[in-house]
């Protein structure tokens, strides 16, 4: 049987602190990476802020809490993790962003048929995903 030392509980102590500033970096990418998508056609929205709400989660109430109640970010997020629901507007916007994100490649992009069969399989993976989530909450 093995003694746990004082440097075992240092040690631990400093992996989850590192864990905690790694996960709060990633947050803060996320966040940046969802704002920059809603500006930039090809760059999805909504998951880098379900990834940050979640990276958040592990690392910062405070970050968390101002994600998940912020005015204009919040009320998705609360609806995901609610009811697991993608409103209308959203779906019909990541249909629009996937189509045209797919042409640009398939028609700009690829020199071959690889790269958009490969593409248009992966895109159509998250596009049915999308697609099939309810739109409103079912209160019931």
């Amino acid at each position: 049987m093995s003694r746990r030392t004082e440097s075992d509980d240092v040690s631990g102590i400093l992996a989850c602190t590192m864990a905690k500033y790694g996960l709060f970096a990633l947050g803060t990418v996320c966040v940046a990476l969802g704002i920059a998508g809603m500006f930039l056609p090809v760059m999805p929205t909504t998951i880098f802020f379900i990834i940050a709400l979640w990276a958040f989660s592990k690392s910062s109430l405070r970050a968390h809490r101002w994600l998940y109640e912020h005015p204009k970010y919040g009320p998705p997020l609360q609806a995901w993790h609610r009811h697991k629901v993608i409103p209308v507007k959203a779906k019909i916007l990541a249909a629009a962003t996937i189509t045209a994100s797919f042409l640009y490649v398939t028609l700009f992009v690829a020199s071959g048929w690889m790269l958009p069969i490969g593409l248009g399989l992966v895109l159509a993976s998250v596009l049915a995903f999308i697609l099939t989530r309810p739109s409103v909450a079912d209160v019931a």
